[in-house]
Parts: structure tokens; C-alpha cells; sequence
């Protein structure tokens, strides 16, 4: 099997000299039958994939009515909660407080709260117990949720196309090491917003999809995030597929949308990362969605929409173990816990598939990571796997039906996202009350387990 530069050494099992015990590794193809760059989904000929920032399922679906999200009690309100401890950023107003999930009063988000780092993850993790978010740096806000009266298209999204409900981040780290493992199936020890000039030893997928003369663009809105990983910088091969946003509705009306988009939001408006008003960002999705349906090439394209990483949100669901892409180690500041950061995945992501073939009422429980989207391009194309972590991941082809006909050929109607122009109560009013006092309980258990 002819493997682009790089390649043959890796599809070997061994990275630096050193032998990983799990196969298949990079270079193994999706179907070793067929050649590289062929064509294995004949129905699929656009890959679509949108990635905002800085939330978790609980905080975005946690209400959608499908059995992923919060437990409910008897008022209909979540149960889930937090321990409150006295060495919280902000101090309980009692000993032995428990703060509950509760909805955001605003859609406008705190300034630098929740905050992501990977000692902040690793606290709210807290081997398993996902107990430890309020006593992170994260802070109460981030019990915190949006529901569909704040957010009524995601809502109205996750409930009409399947959404994957077990999606997590890549790593436990913020928004660069995630969007790299979104372009390389690697952060290459990356654990924190750092740019440096690291390259990947089997490149980016930007890269595979060049060897093979497959069309892809990036489309962005203010800064093209290809450029996360550096070295591309003055690759013109890479730089001339960066075009504005504009393009993409355009080439989405016209029809001429490449075999791979990647979709960038706006990140100082409309990415949803802290302390933005979050409807910018339901509305910029609702506009990507419904260009992608109206298009004339919607019967024969698959969408994937997602979050890069949880922001340090609360989510109930602990981050299962997973591959470790390469022998790398992560690359830790001196205030940074020792560990082993790339063999668990980060917390769980707002995420699903929007296509004609998408299955009706679907809730995928397959585990999932941004290298999915990797595998399903691989899968696609039969392109060679880029690191062990993609090569071992489930390709999102779950959550539609290749066999059927398609469910949505013609496009369902969605709820319309509230315009944050024209509702201005977060702009006037900040986020209001956090947390409101209503969801603050104390039980004795607490107390004695603070003591």
C-alpha cells in the first residue's frame, strides 16, 4: 500500500522506536480491500462538519426529552448537583451547601467562568464522580444550563435529527489541543490555548484529503482555524481552501460546496464561548443548518455539528478511557497535576448528524470524539488513518440508514433561534442572578463529607 510521506514508519505499530500494543494504528485503511481515495459511500458525496465552542451535552441538551440528559424529580427539574464546598472561587453561603443544575436566567455568560483548564477538568472529574465542577475553578456557574426557552433551535435540533449522546471531547484540555485532534487525530502533547510549531508526523487531514485530489474548504468568519496548527501558515496549497463565511452560503445556494467544509463561527461573537451571549451562536448554527437543507446538493450530504470542548461545565456522564493517539506525552505547566492526559476522552459534547439519511429519533450511545470526523472522512474515501486514535474510532454512520430511503429528503421545519439583536435583556441586564438561590440546598451527608 503506497502511504503518503510519514506514513510507512508509523504503519508499522511503533512511534519513536517504541512499540503501542493497540492495532490497527496509522496507515491501516478503513477497507485495506480498495485502494486509497476511493469512494466506499456512494450516497454521501458532501461532508459538512460545524464546530462551536465551550459547552457540554447537560449544558445545551440536558432538557431534551430523549433519556441522555438530566435526571428529572417530580417538579421536573434536574436532581443532579454539585457539592459546595467553603474553597469554591466564590464561597457558599453556608457550610455543607449543595447547588443543583439550574437554567441560566440570561443567555449572556459570566466573563472567565467556567473555566477549562486541565486542572480544572481533572478536579470536576474527580475519578468518575463528576462531583468536583463547583469546587473547581469553574465555580457555581457552572451547574448552569440552557434550555430551549434561551436556546430553542439546538433544542429543536437534538430533537428532531439524532444526536450522538455519548460524543465527548478528545482530550481533557481547552479549545487548541481539541481543534487539533478535530484536524490530526492528535494535540501532539498539547494541553493548553498555546500556538507552537509542532507538526503532526502524518499531517493533517487537510493534507490526506491534498494527496488524494479530494476538494475541501475551510470556511471561517473572522480567523480560519487550520491555522491552530502553525506549520500551515505558509502552505498555499492549505491557505488557498480558507475562504469567509460569506462563500459558504453562497457555494451552499449554488450548490458547489466541496466534498469536505469545515464550518468556523465567529470567536468573538458567535462561537458561544464565555462571555458571549450564547443565541449568536444558536442563531450562526440555525444559518449553517438550514443553508446546508436548502442547498441543491442537501439529498446527498451529511452534517456534524459539535462543541470543541465542555468549557467546564457540569456533565453527569464520566469521560470513558480511550486511545492514546501517539506516545507523545502532555506537555504540563509546573502548577499542572501530573498524569497521562490523552488515554481519556474530555467531557461529553452537544453533538449529532444532520442528513436526508439521518435516522428518525435516534439517540446514538456509541462512543464518540472529534476523531469520528476524521474516521468518517477516512471511511468515505478510504484514506489512511493519521494516529491510533482516529484509526480506532467509530465513524458517526450510526445515526443514518445508507439502505432506505432517506427520512428527510425533504427538510423538517426547526424552530426558529431567538434573534440577540432584537431581545437585548442579556446586553442590559448581564447574567443575572448566579446561582439563583432557589437551587442552593444543605444536607448534613455534605457537612460531614466537607468536614
Amino acid at each position: 500500500m503506497a502511504l503518503p510521506p510519514g506514513m510507512a514508519g508509523a504503519a508499522s505499530g511503533s512511534t519513536n522506536g517504541r512499540a503501542l500494543l493497540h492495532k490497527p494504528g496509522p496507515g491501516t485503511l478503513p477497507n485495506p480491500a480498495a485502494r486509497p481515495g476511493t469512494d466506499q459511500l456512494p450516497e454521501i458525496t458532501t461532508i459538512v462538519a460545524v464546530m462551536l465552542e465551550n459547552h457540554t451535552y447537560d449544558s445545551l441538551l440536558g432538557m431534551v426529552p430523549n433519556g441522555a440528559g438530566f435526571t428529572l424529580g417530580a417538579n421536573g427539574q434536574p436532581t443532579n448537583s454539585n457539592p459546595w464546598p467553603l474553597r469554591s472561587v466564590i464561597a457558599p453561603p453556608e457550610r455543607g451547601a449543595v447547588l443543583s443544575s439550574f437554567p441560566m436566567p440570561t443567555p449572556c455568560q459570566v466573563d472567565a467562568h467556567p473555566y477549562n483548564t486541565w486542572e480544572a477538568g481533572h478536579t470536576s472529574f474527580n475519578e468518575a464522580r463528576m462531583d468536583g465542577f463547583v469546587r473547581s475553578n469553574s465555580g457555581p456557574v457552572s451547574m448552569g444550563y440552557y434550555d430551549a426557552s434561551l436556546m430553542p433551535f439546538v433544542n429543536s435540533l437534538a430533537s428532531t435529527f439524532p444526536v450522538c449522546s455519548r460524543y465527548f471531547s478528545s482530550v481533557m484540555a481547552q479549545t487548541y489541543p481539541n481543534r487539533r485532534y478535530f484536524m490530526a487525530g492528535t494535540s501532539l502533547g498539547l494541553i493548553a490555548d498555546d500556538l507552537n510549531l509542532d507538526v503532526p508526523p502524518n499531517g493533517t487531514i487537510f493534507e490526506m484529503l491534498n494527496n488524494y485530489g479530494i476538494s475541501w474548504r475551510n470556511y471561517y468568519s473572522d480567523t480560519p482555524s487550520y491555522l491552530i496548527w502553525t506549520y500551515l501558515h505558509d502552505r498555499p496549497d492549505i491557505a488557498s481552501n480558507a475562504v469567509g463565511i460569506d462563500q459558504f452560503y453562497s457555494d451552499a445556494a449554488a450548490g458547489n460546496l466541496p466534498a469536505y467544509s469545515m464550518i468556523d463561527p465567529n470567536y468573538s461573537t458567535s462561537s458561544e464561548e464565555n462571555p458571549q451571549d450564547v443565541q449568536f451562536g444558536d442563531q450562526f448554527l440555525s444559518q449553517v443548518v438550514n443553508a446546508v437543507m436548502k442547498s441543491p446538493q442537501w439529498p446527498h450530504t451529511l452534517l456534524v455539528w459539535t462543541y470543541d470542548e465542555g468549557g467546564g461545565y457540569y456533565d453527569h456522564v464520566p469521560p470513558p478511557r480511550a486511545i492514546r493517539p501517539d506516545l507523545v506525552p502532555p506537555v504540563l505547566a509546573s502548577t499542572d497535576p501530573p498524569g497521562r492526559v490523552f488515554n481519556r476522552y474530555g467531557f461529553r459534547l452537544p453533538s449529532g448528524i444532520v442528513s436526508p439519511y439521518a435516522r428518525p429519533n435516534y439517540v446514538s450511545d456509541v462512543v464518540h470524539d472529534h476523531t469520528s470526523i476524521l474516521k468518517l472522512i477516512e471511511t468515505k474515501w478510504n484514506l489512511p488513518a493519521l494516529t491510533y486514535r482516529d484509526a480506532h474510532a467509530d465513524d458517526l454512520l450510526d445515526s443514518v440508514d445508507l439502505g432506505s430511503s432517506p427520512a428527510f429528503l425533504t427538510p423538517p421545519a426547526l424552530a426558529a433561534p431567538i434573534d440577540p439583536t432584537s431581545d437585548n435583556s442579556c446586553q442590559s441586564t448581564g447574567p443575572g442572578t448566579i446561582p439563583p438561590p432557589a437551587y442552593v440546598t444543605t444536607t448534613d451527608r455534605t457537612l460531614r463529607r466537607l468536614r
